[in-house]
């Protein structure tokens, strides 16, 4: 299998009940045998079934990040609020989409997701016959950038109906001091190809995690089976993939259609919860996603959000008000821009 493997047909009627309740449905795509030996794979498209369809103008993609999956029900209720249909992709082993025996998040090649991403694009076209916006968190900051320069130099993106890119905190360099990205990355490209599910030591803490979870300091319920506080084990095949991607992200891409990038204006890197974790990004470093933003060769707007967390849609409410701003902003700019046909 590779990642131009067709996926089978999806029916309507296959739509079935989501964990997220009532107004929430899920889609199970079918992705055959998973190119690194863990049995059959499967991804999984959310739908948020309410909100004014007849009126709506856009479609919205959610691609989660690691350690991650769909369940920001506030995000999908802003974007119909504001005429967009919206759906979410749980990628394979993620979330939603993980089947026992698999291990959380593991893939050697992010160009795998293609599979994925491509049919979730494909439904979503089916149904609406709308614009599709993209939106991605962390690593799916990260894994969409790389699939739309993959979709521009062979189908092009706005042949398939992509108009705008919003990218959440994604992930472009290895966090971190300099020899990691140096030394390290050798290291990290040595293992992942000879000690592939060998796990990175000390990568699991609990800062973030308990920085969002109601059950410690936060106000999100989410099922810690598919979002543990501890995050799951780093393994170095993975991470070997992750930095051949951020390799490429950073030799210069063309996503193909403009680009908004929220992140924190501020990071904290904490062994353990203090306040300080509730007004800064405790993951990623933000001067690299502000170096890197730049190499998605297209118009690219990049606007820190002060006391914001890592995913800054779940920072304190006041906080991500100011972010739900600044996005409604920039899609009415978009929808201008796009219009002139520029």
């Amino acid at each position: 299998m590779t990642n131009e493997t067709p996926v089978a047909a999806t029916r309507a009627e296959a739509w079935q009940p989501d964990v997220l309740g009532e107004e929430y449905e899920q889609l199970t795509i079918p992705l055959g045998a998973d190119p690194d030996g863990e049995g059959t794979v499967e991804a999984t498209l959310v739908r948020y079934a309410a909100g004014a369809r007849d009126t709506a103008t856009g479609t919205v993609l959610y691609v989660h990040g690691f350690t991650d999956y769909f369940f920001q029900k506030h995000l999908a209720e802003h974007m119909a609020a504001q005429g967009y249909r919206f759906y979410a992709l749980d990628l394979r082993k993620c979330g939603r989409s993980r089947r026992p025996g698999q291990t959380a998040h593991y893939v050697s090649d992010l160009s795998f997701y293609d599979a994925e991403l491509n049919e979730a694009l494909r439904i979503v076209r089916a149904e609406t016959g709308l614009p599709v916006l993209l939106m991605a968190h962390s690593t799916g900051g990260l894994v969409l950038p790389l699939w739309l320069d993959r979709l521009e130099h062979s189908k092009g993106v706005a042949a398939q109906g992509v108009t705008g890119l919003v990218l959440n905190s994604p992930w472009f360099d290895l966090q971190g001091p300099a020899y990691y990205r140096t030394i390290g990355t050798a290291v990290i490209k040595g293992l992942g190809r000879v000690r592939a599910m060998a796990r990175m030591p000390g990568a699991e803490l609990s800062t973030y995690g308990d920085s969002l979870h109601h059950s410690v300091s936060g106000e999100w319920d989410y099922d810690l089976d598919w979002k543990p506080l501890t995050g799951f084990p780093v393994h170095f095949g993975w991470l070997r993939a992750i930095r051949q991607g951020h390799a490429r992200l950073q030799r210069g891409l063309d996503v193909g259609v403009p680009a908004l990038v929220l992140r924190s204006k501020v990071t904290k890197f904490m062994r353990e919860y203090g306040p300080a974790a509730d007004v800064a990004d405790t993951v990623l470093d933000v001067r690299q996603i502000q170096r890197w933003s730049g190499c998605l060769g297209v118009r690219t707007n990049v606007v820190p959000i002060e006391g914001a967390r890592h995913d800054v849609f779940l920072s304190s409410e006041s906080v991500r008000a100011t972010a739900f701003e600044e996005l409604d902003s920039w899609l009415t700019w978009l929808a201008e821009f796009t219009a002139k046909g520029d």
